[in-house]
C-alpha cells in the first residue's frame, strides 16, 4: 500500500489538482483535517471507503491509522489543507512511515498565499518593486521559532511579507515590523481565501491591528505586508521577459 499525502488546497474544492481529485476517488481510507478541507472533497471518496477525521488526533494515533491500512494492503489519501510543502505537518509524518518501511509520496496543492494573491488580483512579484516573497508564522500557540527567524530579522530584507498564524499577534506584528517598513507600508488582509465567506480587508501597516479586530478576523489568514501591494506604486517597470530589446530564438 501506499501512503498519499495530498495537499487539498485552500478552501475551494475546485482548487485540488486533477492528480489529487482522482485519488480520493480511488482511496480506500481517507484521513483528513477536519473543519479545513471542504466537505466536497471527502464526498469524492469511494462511498465505502473510511474517513477519518485527524483534528482532536495524536501524532500517534494518525500512525496507526497507516499502520492498519498497510496491514489490510489499502492505500490511504491524507489530506492537508493548502500545500503540503509547508506548516503542513508532514514532516513528521513520513519520518514515522520510514521507520516502518511503509510507502508514501506526496502530491502538492494550492497554497493559501497564492489564493490569497488571486483573490488580490496581485503579482507578487513586481520588477522593479520586489523579487522576493518571505513565507514566515509568528509563533503563539505553537512551536518557537528558530534563532534568526523573527519578524524584525526577517524584515530587513524589506521583502513582501507573508505572515501566517499571526491575525492574534498584530500589535507584535506592527510593533516589530513598522520601523522597518513604516506606519504608511500597504498591508493586506484575506481570511478564508477562496471559499464563500472570503474576507479581504486593506490598509496601512500602522492600522493593522484595528482592520483585524474591526472585522472579527480571528484565525484561517494570511496577513501580507509590503510595497507590491500599492497602488501605481514608483519604480514599477515592465518586465524584461516580453520586452522587444529582448533577445528571442534560442
Amino acid at each position: 500500500m501506499t501512503v498519499h499525502f495530498v495537499g487539498a488546497g485552500p478552501g475551494a474544492a475546485d482548487l485540488i489538482t486533477v492528480r489529487g481529485l482522482r485519488l480520493i476517488e480511488s482511496a480506500a481510507v481517507c484521513l483528513y483535517a477536519g473543519a479545513i478541507v471542504p466537505r466536497e472533497l471527502l464526498d469524492a471518496a469511494p462511498a465505502d471507503a473510511r474517513l477519518v477525521d485527524t483534528a482532536n488526533l495524536t501524532l500517534d494515533e494518525i500512525v496507526a491509522e497507516f499502520e492498519t491500512a498497510h496491514r489490510a494492503g489499502h492505500d490511504v489519501v491524507r489530506l492537508h489543507s493548502g500545500d503540503t510543502s509547508f506548516y503542513s505537518a508532514i514532516g513528521e509524518q513520513t519520518r514515522r512511515l520510514d521507520a516502518l518501511g511503509i510507502d508514501y509520496d506526496i502530491t502538492p496543492g494550492v497554497p493559501a498565499f497564492a489564493a490569497a494573491a488571486a483573490t488580490l488580483g496581485r503579482e507578487l512579484t513586481l520588477p522593479g518593486i520586489g523579487q522576493t516573497v518571505v513565507l514566515t508564522r509568528v509563533s503563539n500557540n505553537s512551536t518557537a521559532m528558530p534563532p534568526g527567524e523573527d519578524l524584525a530579522t526577517l524584515g530587513q530584507s524589506r521583502a513582501l511579507l507573508v505572515l501566517h498564524l499571526a491575525v492574534r499577534e498584530t500589535d507584535r506584528v506592527v510593533e516589530e515590523l513598522a520601523p522597518i517598513y513604516g506606519p504608511d507600508c500597504p498591508v493586506a488582509v484575506v481570511a478564508r481565501a477562496s471559499r464563500p465567506d472570503e474576507l479581504v480587508v486593506r490598509g496601512r501597516l500602522a492600522d493593522l491591528t484595528a482592520l483585524v479586530r474591526d472585522n472579527g478576523i480571528k484565525a484561517v489568514a494570511v496577513i501580507m505586508i509590503g510595497r507590491v501591494l500599492a497602488d501605481n506604486e514608483p519604480g514599477f517597470c515592465e518586465s524584461h521577459l516580453y520586452s522587444p530589446t529582448r533577445e528571442r530564438g534560442r
